[in-house]
């Protein structure tokens, strides 16, 4: 890992509940198959007949992504995610819908998107991230300035970004910090824009628990 930041910690830990033999066995299978070359690396070459490459950070259980995926076969689709329990969750989801066009980086987002090239992205999602609620905490959200950089690195012209909480600190912070960049550009018209769920969103488990202190909110961006 590059010593350019330190590792990011989570608000949940890194493994909680006993995985189950399943998972298990798919973790040391199907993982090291899917998961990303060491090393910089093109995504393009893990898919070459992919009509596009996405990326979604903290992907939770890989309930979102896997139904991504599968709605979208021709799409290649990278998901970031340190919590082991939910690595272990998506390998089965992965492995249950029988999905091609899904890699698996089990650390942490931002090391895996420095190897990434320039404008190598078609679509972000960082979907309800850890909060880190407490004032002195708020350095290790994965929302900061440098890392709405890279995503202005990564993602092509008109690219879209989104991100989604249901911690309404959280929403004011990231909007304030991706706004702030030249490079993107906040889509909403009017409150349903970010009060509705997007047409083509996936709600998750996760979002139905509503462990947050407001209604989901969805900010969609657009790379100008």
């Amino acid at each position: 890992m590059s010593d350019a930041h330190p590792v990011l910690r989570t608000f949940g830990r890194i493994k909680s509940r006993p995985i189950k033999p399943r998972q298990a066995a798919l973790l040391d299978t199907l993982l090291p198959t899917i998961r990303p070359p060491a090393g910089p690396f093109d995504p393009r070459a893990l898919m070459p007949e992919a009509a596009e490459v996405w990326l979604e950070i903290g992907f939770g259980g890989g309930e979102h992504m896997a139904a991504q995926a599968g709605l979208h076969p021709d799409t290649l689709i990278i998901g970031c995610e340190p919590f082991i329990n939910g690595v272990a969750s998506a390998v089965r989801h992965i492995d249950e819908a029988g999905l091609s066009n899904v890699r698996v980086h089990d650390g942490d987002a931002r090391e895996l998107m420095e190897r990434l090239p320039d404008g190598c992205l078609d679509r972000a999602f960082v979907l309800f991230p850890d909060p880190w609620p407490k004032t002195r905490h708020h350095k290790r959200r994965i929302i900061q300035t440098e890392t709405v950089a890279e995503f202005a690195r990564l993602l092509k012209s008109g690219a879209p970004l989104r991100f989604a909480s249901d911690v309404a600190h959280y929403v004011d912070w990231a909007l304030e910090h991706i706004t702030a960049s030249p490079a993107f550009r906040w889509t909403a018209e009017r409150a349903d824009d970010w009060r509705a769920p997007p047409a083509d969103h996936i709600t998750t488990r996760y979002e139905e628990k509503r462990l947050g202190d407001c209604a989901p909110v969805f900010l969609d961006f657009v790379r100008t």
